[in-house]
């Protein structure tokens, strides 16, 4: 855990080493009197990152070593917010003035900027000073140690998971089962195969992947003459391991095999098993490199060979094959498994602790160890209800030092130790929410890029580069993604409590960030000097004279009114200021009243606001830096004129409203940099509207994501973006309207025009077959949701729009308002990937607008023909209120069952009417 202090350190110095750079470079050349220290200094610090890297290395620094890491955080946050202040106060160019006035300014503004040079140079020689005396502080008392200091050998848990008695294990058959009918054994007989048969266990840290595979090994090593089970582990021997493997499949001892270089050894496997049947578990790979080393001596022959590999990194199976994700226990087998551990054989809860230990069993989410170790300590207060409510306080504050809980700590650090120190900061960052939250990808992301957490090549690549940040962490287990079928955006996510708990003990440590929001009124761990601050206002108030806030970088907000804090005035070195979760009421907008002193500012996001409108100050113009402006859906916030122009570096605005300022629309085209875009109407816009709307958005070339919001109270029709609209942006890749409605599909809506969009959320009031053939071509679109059409007959056809053979060949998600096909709906090659399909259904055959009868579900839904199926959920409808019987309604649901016990992959339903029978 204590590796968290390198990566801590590391991932402060490097922003302050990047802005130091900067003052080196052309554009402040006229600053001749710091150069030479601020160069000195960039130089100090750049080696001292790179002692830092090194030492990330170690996963257990000494105490001097993390005294020395602690007062080099802290001066590296000093020295990034003198930079920022510096850089702030001087500008970047000293503009010609032109007249008396401004050359009177201008005289000022040189003195001004004269003390900022005079006041950055001390600043830099004092921190320098600093920097070396901490330096050699920590170089004299380490020189001190004369003893030797010795480290007490921890063993891994996972060995011994290998050694754990079948009788103790808990849920395991079934997993074992479906292992070995992967790995083709049936009845005790193998089917012969040309190749290699692999498979590979994937889960989060204490699934118990080791046990599985032994268990699995147990059972078939009889099988198998030649059989060996090897630990790769984060930084394996690789010739070590070979050398291990050799030992075990030819019987000579370890010592008596010959070393040679990893050629050789591959060599001399790969020989011994050519003409071989054997049984090999590859136990703990974490890296794909040392994998292809082992793959290399793994003959390939006639003799039905078998091997388990198992990982934490989903990508790492993917990549070894035949991925087989371990899930989490039921809820059954978890109270078997929580309460044999506690109760012994009779397994029996008393009354009064089953409220709490569902509790308990919600906070460890079917991870045994979890479950295991919880129940461990508990064990030894049987039958006490205040102790266990205790314990179950604990979980997020701080678990205690058992035996049991350091190894599940020392699994958890395993998988947080071998993260790359990039990672590391950005999984440390979730600390700053409360167990449960759903963090939405997109904000997480926008967080993690105005706190200075991600470093790419282009600005504009930044986003893309969380994204794979955030992808990398879901694969490797670390945190959970909560919406499987949410493909084309970014996954939502949130952090299992233990592991939460474990990152909340890291940040409380480092003072990463200050987290108050204990429901029982205590708080967390405080120190003066805040850094990050979380506050959920119906839980605790803002501490008043506890904590120093001026150098405090980001605050989150939320739960209740904003109406228990003072004016942002307090911290001008705030980046990040969240109140997404807050409600703002007229009496409290005071609160905004200082925003445009936030120079520093990148994030700014309010919740709703109610009462009454809420008039930005002109000053949020003065946000030079401002990168994301989010806003309440439900809302009325007027912006003044000229605001949002000045607003250069804006890359997300949402959601903004056209009917409280107009004048926006005009504006927008200024914001070039814009990648998401959220516009609502309460009302229809005018032509002056319209087109300064479409003219602006012809400027926002990077512009990604796009979304249109009507009113709630009345649908706004949207076809002005039709009928005028004809250069969107070529990169854009999500387009959603709602509450707003196109009469027919946009013309510009074409693969022609945006060969990246994958994502289509709209309303439409007709659907015609060539709407769904456009929509199907798209090469991109991952996630098509479409409502509001109420007329689907095509009358040019006079028939029911289908969906056409090899039409939407990468949709994974799919939600229609009503399904627009008749007999066989989903013919063969339609949709292969989508995983989860919604529609609506009218139960009965009726006329609509006498036209022609609706589709049946007496005929065939053709189901079996999407592969990929995962989830189905179906709504039915009715046309006249009353008018369907429960006959009828069984009958549909029935036929909507059978078509989903039929599919091979057996999906989940879900069911749902639109209506409210009598009979219901």
């Amino acid at each position: 855990m204590e590796a968290a202090l390198v990566s801590v350190a590391t991932g402060v110095l490097k922003p302050v080493i990047g802005k130091l750079t900067t003052l080196l470079g052309n554009e402040y050349k006229r600053f001749k009197t710091v150069r030479r220290e601020i160069k000195s200094l960039t130089h100090e610090l750049a080696a001292m990152e790179a002692f830092l890297l090194k030492m990330s290395e170690d996963e257990d620094p000494d105490v001097q070593d993390k005294v020395w890491m602690n007062e080099v955080r802290e001066l590296s946050y000093d020295m990034e917010d003198a930079i920022d202040d510096f850089m702030q106060s001087v500008g970047d160019k000293d503009e010609k003035p032109d007249g008396f006035i401004e050359k009177v300014k201008n005289s000022l503004g040189k003195l001004g900027k004269m003390k900022a040079r005079r006041r950055i140079g001390k600043e830099i020689q004092d921190l320098k000073k600093q920097i070396k005396e901490v330096g050699d502080r920590n170089a004299r008392y380490k020189g001190r140690q004369t003893f030797s200091s010795t480290k007490n050998e921890v063993v891994d848990p996972r060995i011994l998971a290998r050694f754990e008695h079948a009788s103790k294990l808990v849920g395991i058959d079934e997993t074992k089962a479906e292992i070995i009918k992967l790995l083709g054994e049936e009845n005790g007989q193998v089917p012969r195969q040309q190749q290699l048969k692999i498979v590979s266990i994937v889960g989060f840290g204490g699934m118990g992947k080791t046990t599985l595979a032994n268990q699995v090994y147990q059972d078939l090593k009889g099988e198998f003459q030649y059989r060996a089970f090897i630990s790769v582990s984060q930084n394996p021997d690789l010739m070590k391991i070979l050398r291990t493997i050799l030992s075990e499949i030819t019987g000579i001892s370890y010592p008596g095999t010959e070393a040679g270089c990893i050629e050789q050894l591959i060599d001399k496997i790969k020989d011994f098993l050519a003409d071989k049947r054997y049984l090999i578990v590859i136990d703990d790979i974490w890296d794909i490199k040392h994998w292809e080393v082992i793959r290399c001596a793994l003959a390939d022959n006639h003799y039905e060979n078998r091997v388990i590999t198992t990982t934490r990194d989903r990508d790492v199976a993917r990549k070894v094959g035949g991925a087989y994700e371990l899930k989490p226990l039921p809820d059954e087998t978890s109270k078997i498994l929580f309460f044999g551990r506690i109760f012994g054989i009779s397994n029996d809860c008393p009354d009064d602790l089953v409220e709490v230990s569902e509790t308990l069993l919600k906070k460890c989410g079917g991870v045994p160890l979890a479950i295991i170790t919880i129940a461990g300590l508990l064990a030894s207060r049987e039958g006490n209800k205040r102790e266990w409510n205790k314990l179950c306080d604990s979980i997020g504050a701080g678990l205690d030092n058992s035996p049991d809980v350091k190894k599940m700590r020392k699994i958890l650090a395993l998988s947080y130790h071998h993260l790359p120190i990039h990672l590391k900061t950005c999984l440390l960052y979730l600390s700053i929410f409360p167990e449960d939250y759903i963090i939405q990808g997109d904000r997480l992301i926008w967080r993690w890029i105005c706190e200075g957490f991600l470093n790419g090549v282009q600005d504009e690549y930044l986003f893309e580069l969380g994204e794979s940040y955030l992808t990398e962490l879901i694969n490797r287990g670390l945190i959970q993604a909560v919406d499987s079928y949410s493909y084309g955006r970014t996954t939502a996510c949130r952090v299992h409590d233990l592991v939460l708990e474990f990152i909340s003990s890291i940040s409380i440590e480092e003072n990463f960030c200050t987290v108050l929001h204990d429901k029982k009124g205590k708080s967390a761990a405080i120190t003066s000097k805040v850094r990050r601050l979380f506050l959920q206002l119906q839980d605790v108030e803002m501490p008043q004279g506890r904590l120093i806030l001026s150098h405090m970088r980001s605050l989150t907000v939320s739960g209740g009114r904003v109406d228990k804090m003072s004016p942002l005035s307090f911290s001008h070195q705030l980046r990040l200021l969240d109140l997404e979760d807050c409600y703002l009421v007229e009496q409290h907008h005071e609160l905004l009243e200082h925003l445009g002193s936030l120079c520093q500012l990148r994030y700014l996001a309010l919740g709703d606001v109610y009462l009454s409108e809420l008039l930005l100050a002109i000053q949020i113009g003065q946000l030079k830096h401002l990168i994301c402006l989010r806003v309440g859906r439900h809302f009325k916030i007027k912006f003044r004129p000229g605001v949002v122009r000045e607003l250069e570096c804006l890359q997300e605005l949402s959601v903004i409203s056209l009917s409280e300022s107009p004048h926006v629309a005009k504006e927008l085209r200024h914001l070039t940099k814009l990648r998401v875009l959220g516009i609502s109407f309460e009302d229809m816009p005018d032509e002056s509207l319209k087109g300064w709307l479409l003219e602006s958005l012809c400027h926002l070339e990077n512009l990604q994501s796009l979304i249109l919001r009507g009113s709630f109270f009345g649908c706004v029709s949207l076809d002005f973006f039709g009928e005028d609209w004809t250069s969107p942006p070529r990169n854009l890749r999500r387009f959603g309207s709602s509450f707003g409605s196109f009469s027919y599909l946009p013309s510009w809506i074409s693969p022609s025009n945006l060969r990246e969009l994958s994502i289509i959320d709209m309303e439409l009031g007709h659907l015609r077959q060539e709407d769904l053939d456009i929509l199907g071509s798209f090469p991109s679109l991952q996630s098509l949701q479409l409502s509001g059409y109420k007329n689907i007959w095509d009358e040019k056809r006079e028939q029911w729009p289908v969906i056409s053979a090899g039409t939407f060949q990468c949709l994974r998600d799919c939600q229609l308002w009503v399904l627009p096909t008749g007999g066989n709906m989903f013919g063969p090659g339609v949709m292969p990937k989508v995983h989860t399909l919604q529609f609506d259904c009218y139960v009965e055959d009726v006329f609509s607008l006498g036209l022609a009868i609706l589709p049946s579900l007496h005929d065939s839904l053709g189901l079996e023909n999407l592969p990929s199926l995962q989830e189905l959920r179906v709504w039915f409808r009715e046309f006249t209120d009353g008018s369907v019987t429960r006959e009828a309604y069984d009958k549909a649901e029935a036929a909507i069952r059978c078509a989903a016990d039929n599919h091979p992959n057996r999906p989940t339903l879900e069911l749902g009417m639109w209506f409210c029978p009598s009979w219901a």
